[in-house]
């Protein structure tokens, strides 16, 4: 009894933290000052992005190096952006302590892919996305709930409006989104997860029951 215990927690959290550590967790191809992509630590302990990069859909390593964001906090978000730094900071009115990449020129389309890259080379995390599903001209993609993320799946994402659940806002420019920050930092387990929590403690009572029958 107690293993399948076990194994039913295991399973739970599983389907809790589905996402990598580091995941794509906003994006606008195009847009005010310039477009963006938001690269968030969802996991509890820090991450050295050095070696660290960024591709479209070549999908090759080390096309856009993210080593000058250094090491990301839990919880941390950054960003690169076709525009400069300073720039973009002062169109979304972000302080100085949030950490953007600029001028970089493998600018994505409408209709694209999204790849970041660990030091080794190796695919973190990916989203591809079309030119119907979600048009992100003037306002971000979102993950629509915590399962998405690091899931490739884009049609679980949604377009940013000014206060969701994002606290999106407009930027000087007239642009949608909540660069620098997503509510996906520290997750909590889904209604889902619960459900399935609740399942398996239902599973584990009746064998109970029925052993000391």
């Amino acid at each position: 009894m107690k293993t399948t215990f076990s194994l039913l927690l295991a399973l739970a959290a599983g389907t809790a933290q589905a996402a990598p550590s580091v995941a794509i967790t906003e994006w606008m191809y195009k847009g005010g000052v310039g477009e963006f992509v938001e690269f968030t630590n969802l996991g509890s302990a820090p991450v050295s992005l050095v070696g660290w990069s960024f591709d479209d859909d070549s999908r090759l390593a080390g096309v856009l190096d993210l080593s000058a964001f250094g090491t990301l906090a839990a919880g941390e978000s950054v960003l690169i952006t076709e525009t400069e730094a300073d720039v973009f900071r002062a169109d979304w009115g972000l302080a100085a302590s949030v950490k953007v990449i600029g001028n970089y020129t493998n600018n994505l389309g409408n209709g694209d892919e999204i790849n970041l890259f660990n030091a080794s080379g190796a695919l973190v995390d990916r989203l591809t996305y079309d030119k119907t599903t979600l048009v992100t001209s003037e306002v971000s993609g979102r993950p629509g709930s915590f399962t998405v993320l690091g899931a490739n799946q884009v049609s679980g994402w949604v377009l940013s409006a000014v206060g969701d659940g994002e606290a999106s806002w407009r930027s000087a420019a007239g642009s949608i989104g909540s660069p620098g920050r997503t509510q996906f930092a520290s997750p909590v387990p889904e209604p889902e997860t619960y459900a399935l929590m609740l399942a398996g403690l239902a599973a584990v009572g009746w064998l109970a029951r029925r052993r000391a029958a």
